[in-house]
């Protein structure tokens, strides 16, 4: 790709009224907001003032196809693709009738009909995303491209490095746009930055990079033209655009912090002044015209404004913001009563599930570390390559935030992706975009985003603490993921077959101690079974134990013992699904039983039993002979040896005496 050392010569071909409208309007935009803080009218405003060029020259030259991931400074992406004035103003006064209902800010929502995915506020935690987008046009062989931007101070972030390394290793049709406006909040890049220009970070991905002076229109036109082609036809471009922040890093905080003559020497640097003289120059606009296309400008955004702060304040009810948080799900299909069934493990019904599915669903995508060829660290991915092609089953550096980004791109674009950690300990790697992106996308801005994210987990095995957690009350505790944690083969099969349809993140974990140890009953046919829905594993009358995982094989095992030893009769309650959970099945077992245990494998303080206790005090205490039982692990991080796993650490060597108590209680 070329790379200019001068700027454009002379004014492309285009429409210059059109291109004056789509600078000019995300500053009077401005200009009317900067006058609605003053009058106290308006609370916040992140300003874009002098950075119009980026945001308006990018947008025009990409196609319309293509998907643009902008920022906070961006407001001249939407105006350029040409959103809806009345609902952007609603949403930009979070007002009734805006894109987020009153969930989200300013830009933290997309458009999928302009092909917009806006941002989060975590830095550069949209660059995977865009990445997933583009692994969805090289797979369908789309003529589009994503273009991501991220502000210097997020080229530090993780995810931005990430993001490059992944583009660059799969050749994706991505452009890497960094807005270089001399500041993060206040810190002067040349503070936070090594390199003078961020640019040549490009060559330590092995793609193109480009510094383009970003208050000059024209060329930011020429370079993202130029990027976008390269991009399709070879791989991803990182462009660095040169530019200033005049106003705050929101309009609250001022600019105290940033020398006069810094701004004095940036305003007269000034896009939309540069552009005017430019077209004068060439004698394309006329100084009447550029005045009366401002005043036409000034007239109808202050009718919006105005029109927009008289609409209502967003209204809702707790059952509708609940009803948000998931996308509809499909019904599950439950295999038939009477349905042929084999001896399976556990890792071989995960296997067969997903082999299935992928047969099924042509466009389903699994990615993670070491799981072509080498068919995954536990081989569940075994021969999945040979069968699928690399396309469909795909070898990620490591890089777990990144990879679940992708992920989210993917399924943005309609392709269910199923990413693997390779250690469930791992995934505090990738904790930002589960928890920040994945959980929220949907409460926000109403798009499904179907990821399932396997995890295997759990101890037992003496492989010490980073590689034995049980982290799933991290994800339990987070709005907008379900919770996934089954204890045998029939139900992991079935479970995970759900967890693919569904339009939802799932965090599907698979306890590694059960993989090869645990054997049981599969149907030959294909089914699904239901998220909320707990599973009565031993009918009891004495005691309830509610447990899940490896905690219901301990849970079975204990109930055997105190038949035969004390002729107690114990119900085993497994819930498969942590979220949601089934608090109906574990109420009704004790209403039998009168007394409850909760047994898992975490640790116990603020551990998902805490929660099943806490609830279960709630709507079950006039029930209760005898307080809830907790039975965990020990405070402690997982000890490598096996003794002291085993003896101190586990739950399962606590089980004994406490169920004794209860029973004696």
């Amino acid at each position: 790709m070329p790379s200019p050392d001068s700027p454009v010569d002379t004014v492309p071909d285009l429409d210059a009224e059109a291109l004056y409208r789509a600078l000019l309007e995300p500053r009077v935009i401005e200009e009317k907001m900067l006058t609605l803080i003053r009058q106290g009218r308006i609370a916040k405003w992140f300003s874009g003032y002098g950075q119009e060029a980026v945001a308006a020259g990018t947008t025009w030259a990409l196609d319309d196809r293509d998907y643009i991931l902008p920022m906070h400074r961006n407001l001249g992406v939407w105006t350029t693709r040409d959103v809806d004035r009345e609902r952007l103003f609603c949403q930009l006064m979070g007002k009734k009738g805006g894109f987020t209902n009153g969930r989200d800010r300013t830009f933290h929502f997309g458009l999928p009909e302009k092909n917009l995915v806006g941002m989060i506020s975590h830095m550069a935690a949209m660059l995977p995303v865009a990445c997933g987008l583009g692994q969805a046009f090289r797979y369908r062989d789309a003529d589009r491209v994503a273009c991501a931007f991220c502000g210097d101070g997020g080229t530090r972030e993780g995810d931005f490095h990430e993001a490059l390394n992944l583009a660059s290793v799969w050749d994706l049709p991505v452009l890497f746009l960094v807005e270089n406006n001399g500041y993060g909040l206040s810190t002067p890049t040349d503070e936070a930055v090594a390199p003078d220009d961020i640019a040549d970070a490009a060559a330590g991905y092995d793609m193109p990079g480009r510094v383009v002076d970003g208050n000059d229109v024209f060329e930011v036109i020429d370079a993202v033209r130029e990027a976008r082609s390269h991009a399709r036809a070879e791989g991803p471009v990182l462009l660095e655009m040169k530019t200033f922040r005049v106003r705050g890093h929101e309009e609250a905080s001022g600019t105290a912090y940033v020398p006069d003559e810094l701004i004095e020497e940036w305003k007269e640097k000034d896009p939309i002044d540069r552009f005017a003289d430019r077209v004068r120059e060439e004698g394309l606009l006329g100084a009447d015209e550029i005045k009366d296309i401002r005043a036409e400008l000034e007239s109808t955004v202050d009718e919006l404004a105005e029109w927009a702060l008289d609409r209502p304040e967003v209204t809702s009810t707790p059952e509708a913001e609940r009803n948000a948080v998931f996308a509809p799900s499909p019904d599950p299909d439950p295999p038939s009563p009477d349905v042929e069934t084999e001896e399976t493990r556990l890792i071989d019904a995960i296997q067969d599930g997903l082999w299935a599915a992928m047969q099924d669903d042509d466009e389903i995508i699994v990615m993670g570390q070491d799981i072509a060829e080498y068919g995954g660290a536990f081989k569940v991915t075994d021969g999945f390559v040979d069968e699928f092609g690399d396309e469909r089953v795909r070898n990620t550096p490591i890089i777990e935030d990144g990879a679940l980004g992708a992920g989210m791109g993917l399924a943005i674009d309609d392709l269910p992706a199923v990413v693997e950690m390779q250690y469930a300990d791992f995934i505090s790697c990738g904790f930002n975009q589960t928890v920040n992106n994945l959980a929220t996308t949907h409460y926000r801005w109403g798009q499904p985003v179907n990821v399932t994210i396997r995890a295997p987990f759990g101890g037992g095995i003496g492989a010490g603490p980073f590689h034995s957690q049980s982290r799933e009350a991290w994800f339990a505790h987070t709005p907008g993921l379900k919770v996934v944690v089954p204890a045998t083969p029939h139900d992991v099969k079935g479970l995970l077959r759900t967890a693919l349809a569904d339009p939802n993140p799932v965090l599907f974990f698979e306890h590694k101690k059960l993989y090869r140890s645990i054997r049981g009953e599969v149907p030959t046919e294909e089914y699904t079974l239901p998220f909320g829905e707990a599973r009565v594993a031993r009918t009891g009358n004495d005691a309830t134990i509610v447990t899940y995982g490896v905690g219901v094989h301990w849970a079975l095992a204990e109930a055997e013992h105190q038949a035969e030893a004390n002729g107690a009769d114990l119900e085993v309650v497994d819930l498969r699904t942590l979220v949601p959970w089934d608090r109906e099945t574990v109420r009704q077992s004790l209403d039998k039983t009168n007394r409850l245990l909760v047994l898992h494998e975490a640790s116990r303080t603020a551990g998902f039993g805490a929660e099943l206790a806490a609830e279960l005090g709630e709507i079950g205490f006039e029930l209760l002979d005898a307080p809830i039982t907790r039975v965990a692990a020990e405070d402690l991080p997982v000890p490598n040896a096996k003794p002291l796993e085993d003896e101190i650490f586990s739950a399962k060597a606590r089980l004994r005496p406490k169920v004794e108590d209860l029973l004696a209680f």
